[in-house]
């Protein structure tokens, strides 16, 4: 939504706007000339638009906002023109070749690095990320001479099927939102379709253990694999640490690049790496150009973001809010520091997806030496009964584990030494991130 509010006012129009909670974000935009609000009441639509001509102004809202919004509610009742976001990104990206990234994890990395390849590399491209990119400090980047608009395709709602690429990458389709699909078959129906909707003439990789059905895309367009270490079109081999980044070599079925860098953790981030080196090559970009370009990719803020990085401290801020999320970032702190103890504050996000994934959340935060649960951020969502995150807590087995309240957490985290601390959760965790740096950096 914000990358769509800062598109709008590059171009001109007047953006205004309403979020639950201010952010650095919200901040941001307002400094940048955007009107926010954080009250959900009618008395806070200005009289500018309530007098203007309707035919001029759009109203963009997010699925994810709740059904009974009162400021939702009054422009449906007045006649006002509605558009679902993904509408409205589908609409934007029709004038341009489209590279849409998909996937229930990964999407946000792989679409900005892909971005960032182009732009390095002087090929360029618009792009609508859905995490702010480190190298430009934005999840929206504007080149109106560009060829190619990079988009994160959303499976949220169903939204991606607005879109129609020309190249696609998928690169996860585990079990989520099954508070809107019900259940994971109809997840895989819906990232089926989506692949289907590629152009002819157009492309799509996808890793390679990932259920699509073939059949149903190739008369549209051709399809490559991609994954670590296997027969996949396009591969990383020879994988090692050095200095604290990682290289590996990129084998595709034309080309070899030896000795490439990604300064990210992870042995994922490798995977999506291949998958946006992949997609690069196939838009243009040339292969010697690659190497640099990954080289100086920065990352996407909450993504494995050190926030502190001393001998003594090591705080990291991690999106992941979903068990596979938490198992990857877990899985890398843990080979880049097997020695140190690793403490997770988690803040599980949206009471269904606790409830449907109550037992792998346990499994995956059980890898950790220290386990702090905050209360569940309801999002959209209402409480639900039995579900909270005594009930999560319950299910964890094999490592110190507590619950406490926001509040609390800096004062639990300062009963223990402290040497590698991950903050996880897309709710409102991320708020906390510069107190609990300053409290353990100065206690």
């Amino acid at each position: 939504m914000s990358a769509l509010a800062r598109y709008f006012n590059s171009q001109g129009k007047h953006v205004l706007g309403y979020d639950r909670t201010s952010t650095a974000l919200t901040t941001e935009l307002q400094i940048e000339g955007i009107a926010i609000h954080f009250d959900d009441s009618t008395l806070e639509i200005p009289q500018l638009l309530r007098h203007s001509d309707k035919s001029k102004v759009l109203v963009v809202y997010t699925p994810a906002i709740p059904g009974d919004s009162f400021e939702l509610n009054w422009f449906i009742e007045n006649g006002y023109t509605m558009k679902k976001r993904s509408e409205v990104l589908g609409l934007i990206t029709m004038s341009s070749d489209t590279i849409a990234v998909a996937g229930t994890h990964g999407k946000t990395t792989t679409s900005s690095m892909v971005a960032h390849i182009l732009e390095y590399s002087g090929l360029g491209c618009n792009a609508f990320l859905g995490g702010i990119a480190t190298n430009y400090n934005s999840n929206l980047i504007i080149n109106p001479t560009a060829r190619w608009t990079v988009v994160e395709a959303d499976e949220f709602d169903r939204s991606f099927l607005t879109l129609s690429p020309f190249l696609s990458v998928i690169t996860s389709m585990d079990a989520d939102h099954l508070d809107i699909y019900g259940s994971h078959a109809f997840m895989l129906d819906s990232f089926n379709l989506f692949a289907q909707r590629i152009q002819n003439g157009g492309h799509i990789v996808y890793k390679s253990d990932l259920p699509l059905e073939k059949e149903k895309i190739e008369h549209a367009g051709s399809i490559s694999t991609y994954c670590l270490n296997n027969s996949s079109d396009y591969r990383a081999k020879d994988i090692r640490v050095e200095n604290g980044s990682y290289k590996f070599t990129f084998q595709s079925p034309e080309i070899k690049l030896e000795d490439l860098s990604l300064g990210l953790a992870g042995r994922h981030n490798i995977e999506n790496a291949v998958a946006a080196c992949a997609v690069a090559l196939m838009a243009g970009v040339k292969p010697d150009m690659i190497p640099e370009a990954l080289a100086s990719f920065k990352g996407v803020k909450r993504r494995f973001e050190y926030v502190v990085k001393t001998d003594k401290l090591i705080l990291i801020d991690d999106y992941a809010h979903h068990p596979e999320e938490l198992k990857a970032c877990i899985n890398s702190a843990r080979e880049l520091y097997p020695d140190k103890k690793i403490t997770g504050v988690f803040q599980p996000h949206l009471f269904s997806r606790t409830r449907d994934f109550a037992d792998e959340f346990a499994r995956s935060l059980g890898l950790l030496d220290q386990v702090i649960l905050l209360p569940i951020y309801p999002a959209r969502e209402k409480p639900m009964e039995g579900i909270h995150s005594q009930m999560l807590l319950d299910k964890i087995v094999g490592t110190t584990k507590s619950l406490v309240e926001k509040s609390e957490l800096l004062a639990e985290l300062r009963q223990s030494a402290q040497e590698v601390v991950i903050m996880l959760g897309a709710g409102d965790i991320d708020a906390m991130v510069s107190t609990v740096a300053y409290g353990l950096k100065n206690e």
